[in-house]
């Protein structure tokens, strides 16, 4: 009896070895493909930023020959666009970040297969450099987010994470990687996740939140260098200056607001004319596109990103309908329907107001103008005060007026708030959020009980550290 005592002793510690060993391989086999999905999402950022500027030089190549081509290429280039997405890639419309945040905050579970599915994502950086090289004012930031989210979301469902951290942390992860590989922001990657995907400040998520955007950003910094989006603008202004900030801060934010309400208003009042005559709107919006073009001189195009970078860096004067063209241009792509973010256009636009405003302060510098304008601005459009002054702070590296760029993105965003209630990307997001039972589902499959809560009220388990 003392030996089969002996020999049942060692074969259990023997099999509490093996299970220890065998969840410990489980869980680094989950960090590795974790691991994996945050690089997979920075070189998929920084090859979109490529892709994204070949295109627009694309474009520019094509108008060096006449700039009446936009006539003809920009509704044409829209209007397949369209055509792309409405046949093979329906869900990419638009910025990425609706559809992040109705996967986030929906109760609608069988649309994440739609919504954050590979294809989507492939589909989602084709479009966008597609609009892109027809002319469309739109970013590819967005559209950085809603890929970011897809990537991780796979990967999450590859390692098997228990189910909260596939619905929260990995999608938010996703989310803000991609926003921090496309800026090169790791901060504000992380706080846009939080202020605006998120809404709300948990533990868990964030800490895997911020290893993703740390390997995602060290892979985009691999590929495509260290850099600052927008060069960086040595400026700052003194305490007698301080008047300008509640003025920028008040313009910049009811503009922004004005430009929210707009195009929220024109999404839903759009929409059913898009469904019924979807080309019909698209060769509408890409011929008004082409004639604020020719009549700004070309400024209108693509991102933005040269316009306001020259104003940063006081390479070129502003026009001081710019920012009006801009915000027309912006707003007619994304009426299209084709993907494409609103990040870029609007910093670009913030920046040409601050221009604007410059000649009424001689003595500020005219870059110091154009960074209030852009948080301002931007704010105003988001309403996410700190994510817009993180964001503006970290791609203009004006660390220096930290403190003039809160204030006036606060004042922004009180000003937005009295011309547009709620956030646009909130409003975007509801309609994502509404079941569509027409399209096909795949179900989600069944999650083993010792990682799957009984219920919607039950605290979820904490999976694998990651």
């Amino acid at each position: 009896m003392e030996t089969i005592r002996h020999i049942f002793q060692h074969l259990t510690r023997t099999g509490a070895r093996t299970r220890r060993y065998m969840l410990s391989l489980h869980g680094w086999r989950t960090r590795l493909i974790f691991w994996l999905g945050a690089i997979a999402v920075g070189a998929t950022a920084a090859m979109f930023a490529r892709l994204a500027e070949y295109a627009m030089l694309g474009f520019e190549w094509m108008l060096g020959h006449s700039g009446w081509l936009a006539l003809v290429i920009t509704p044409a280039g829209l209007v397949l666009a369209v055509w792309l997405t409405r046949r093979f890639f329906t869900g990419a419309e638009g910025s990425g970040i609706p559809q992040t945040i109705a996967v986030v905050g929906g109760q609608q579970r069988q649309k994440r297969w739609r919504l954050l599915s590979l294809r989507i994502a492939l589909g989602k950086i084709i479009l966008t450099a597609l609009g892109l090289a027809s002319g469309a004012s739109i970013g590819r930031e967005g559209p950085s987010v809603q890929v970011g989210a897809a990537i991780l979301y796979r990967a999450g469902r590859l390692a098997r994470f228990p189910r909260h951290e596939i619905e929260r942390g990995l999608i938010l992860a996703g989310g803000a990687a991609g926003i921090a590989a496309a800026f090169n922001t790791p901060l504000a990657g992380i706080i846009f996740a939080i202020e605006e995907m998120s809404r709300s400040f948990e533990e868990r998520t964030t800490g895997t939140m911020l290893i993703a955007v740390i390997i995602a950003g060290m892979t985009a910094l691999a590929i495509n260098g260290n850099y600052t989006y927008f060069g960086t603008a040595h400026v700052d202004i003194t305490v007698h200056d301080w008047m300008i900030v509640p003025l920028c801060g008040i313009v910049g934010g009811l503009l922004g607001g004005v430009f929210s309400s707009a195009l929220v208003a024109g999404s839903r009042k759009i929409a059913p004319v898009l469904t019924a005559h979807p080309y019909r709107v698209a060769l509408g919006c890409g011929l008004a596109v082409a004639l604020l073009g020719l009549m700004s001189g070309g400024m209108v195009y693509g991102t933005g990103y040269r316009e306001a970078s020259a104003i940063l860096q006081g390479s070129a004067e502003s026009s001081l309908l710019f920012p009006f063209f801009k915000m027309l241009a912006t707003l007619s792509s994304y009426l299209s329907g084709i993907p494409g973010g609103i990040f870029a256009p609007s910093l670009s636009v913030g920046a040409g107001l601050g221009a604007d405003l410059a000649p009424w302060f001689p003595t500020v510098p005219v870059a110091a103008m154009a960074i209030l304008g852009m948080v301002s601005y931007f704010a105003g459009v988001v309403q996410t005060p700190i994510t817009a002054f993180v964001i503006v702070m970290e791609i203009t590296g004006s660390h220096s007026m930290a403190l003039p760029l809160m204030a006036a993105a606060f004042i922004a965003y009180g000003a937005s708030r009295l011309v547009c209630r709620e956030p646009i990307y909130r409003a975007l997001a509801r309609r994502f959020m509404e079941p569509d039972p027409s399209i096909p589902m795949k179900p989600e499959k069944a999650r083993p009980a010792a990682t799957t809560p009984p219920d919607e009220t039950t605290p979820p388990k904490s999976g694998p550290a990651v």
